[in-house]
C-alpha cells in the first residue's frame, strides 16, 4: 500500500534539502530543491497543481526534472521516492552517543546565513531550528575583516538585526508546546593580531552573544597567538572562544594543523572572565582536541556545544557534539546551551 502525504510540495523540497545537509551533500544538489521551494512558495496551490498535472513544472524557474518529479509525487498526496529514500538512509541520530546531552540543549550558540558565507537565508535557519525543537538559536554572522565570507560591516549587522526583529514578530507563538521561539542577536567576530576584535563596541553592545574566533594567521608563533588570545578572551563583550584550534582534520578543504598556543592560559582566562570554550561540532573540526577539552573541563571553564553550521540541515551536527561532550564527562550545567534562554542571556551581556 502505497503511504500517503498531506504536508505538501513545499515541505517535501525543503525535507529533501535537509536531509542532503545532513548527509554533507555538495551544495549544488542541495540548492535545486532549496531553490524549487522559493519558486512554488508565493504560488497558488491550485496553480501549482495544475501544472503537475499538464507536465509544465519545469517551465518555473529554478524547478528541473528531478524537482518536479517530487512535486508531482507530493501533489498526488504520495511520498515522493526520492524523499522516502533520503528518509531511510538518514534515519536516527548522527551520532551513537550523547542523546540525553542533545535532549538537554536548548538552543545553538554559532551558526551562519547567506548574510555572509552561509547558504540559506536567516529566515529558514530560524524556522529549521524551531522545527528541531529549539528554543532559540544565536544568529552569529562573520565580521567585516574575513572578506572571502562576506563579513558584515557595522551598517549591514544594524540591517540584519531589524530583520531578525522582524522574524521573531512573525514566528512567535510557532515554537513546540507554545513556549516560543527566539532568533537570537550575535556575530562571530575576528580576534584580529592583537587581540582586539573586528567589530564596534557600539554594535558589540547590541547584541545577544558573541563568539570570538581566529581565522587569520593561523600558523602565528606560539607566544603571540597565547598573548592574542588570552586579550580577546579577556574583553568584555566576548562569551564564546571558537573552534580555538582552527584545525581541519578531513573533508573538502583538505587538513589544517592546529594552532599553537598555550592551552593552560587561554583556558584559565576563559574560567577567570565567565568565557565558554566552544565544542564545535563540525565533524571537519572536531575542536578543540580531546586532550585540550580534557584540560578547559578540569580548569573549570564552561562550554558551548555549537553547530557552526552554515546550511540548515547542518544545525543536526549538534548530535556530534554532545558524543565528545559526553565522552568528556562534562557535566551538563556547564554547557551554557542547555540553560533556558533567559539565563543565556543574563549571562551573556556585556
Amino acid at each position: 500500500m502505497t503511504e500517503t502525504y498531506d504536508a505538501g510540495p513545499v515541505a517535501a523540497l525543503r525535507r529533501i534539502a535537509f536531509l542532503l545537509e545532513r548527509a554533507r551533500e555538495d551544495t549544488y544538489k542541495v540548492k535545486a530543491y532549496r531553490s524549487a521551494a522559493a519558486t512554488l512558495l508565493p504560488l497558488d496551490a491550485d496553480e501549482v497543481a495544475a501544472r503537475a498535472a499538464a507536465g509544465t513544472l519545469t517551465e518555473l524557474p529554478g524547478i528541473g526534472r528531478s524537482t518536479a518529479t517530487v512535486v508531482t509525487e507530493a501533489v498526488r498526496g504520495v511520498v515522493p521516492k526520492r524523499l522516502a529514500k533520503l528518509e531511510a538512509e538518514q534515519q536516527g541520530p548522527l551520532a551513537e552517543g550523547g542523546r540525553e546531552l542533545r535532549a538537554a540543549l536548548r538552543g545553538d550558540c554559532h551558526s551562519h546565513s547567506d548574510w555572509s558565507d552561509g547558504g540559506s537565508p536567516l529566515e529558514e535557519m530560524a524556522f529549521t531550528a524551531l522545527e528541531l525543537g529549539h528554543e532559540y538559536l544565536v544568529l552569529t554572522d562573520h565580521s567585516p575583516r574575513l572578506r572571502v565570507a562576506n563579513g558584515l560591516s557595522a551598517a549591514r549587522l544594524a540591517k540584519q538585526l531589524d530583520v531578525i526583529d522582524a522574524v521573531n514578530d512573525h514566528l512567535a507563538g510557532q515554537a513546540p508546546d507554545g513556549g516560543g521561539f527566539t532568533l537570537l542577536k550575535g556575530i562571530e567576530v575576528d580576534i584580529l593580531d592583537d587581540g582586539s576584535l573586528d567589530q564596534t563596541d557600539e554594535m558589540l553592545a547590541r547584541l545577544d552573544l558573541r563568539v570570538a574566533s581566529v581565522h587569520s594567521k593561523l600558523r602565528m608563533d606560539a607566544e603571540p597567538m597565547t598573548r592574542r588570545m588570552v586579550a580577546a578572551v579577556a574583553n568584555p563583550f566576548v562569551n564564546v572562544l571558537g573552534h580555538c584550534t582552527g584545525r581541519l582534520v578531513t573533508g573538502g578543504r583538505g587538513t589544517r594543523p592546529p594552532s599553537e598556543f598555550d592551552a593552560r592560559a587561554v583556558f584559565e582566562a576563559c574560567a577567570a572572565h565567565d568565557v565558554a570554550v566552544e565544542i564545535n561540532s563540525r565533524p571537519e573540526r572536531r575542536d578543540p582536541p580531546t586532550r585540550l577539552l580534557e584540560l578547559a573541563r578540569d580548569l573549570g571553564c564552561l562550554f558551548s556545544i555549537d553547530s557552526d553550521s552554515h546550511a540548515p540541515g547542518q544545525l543536526d551536527m549538534l548530535d556530534y557534539g554532545c558524543e565528545r561532550a559526553e565522552a568528556a564527562g562534562i557535566d551538563p550545567d556547564r554547557i551554557v546551551n542547555t540553560w533556558p534562554r533567559e539565563r543565556l542571556l543574563e549571562w551573556a551581556g556585556p
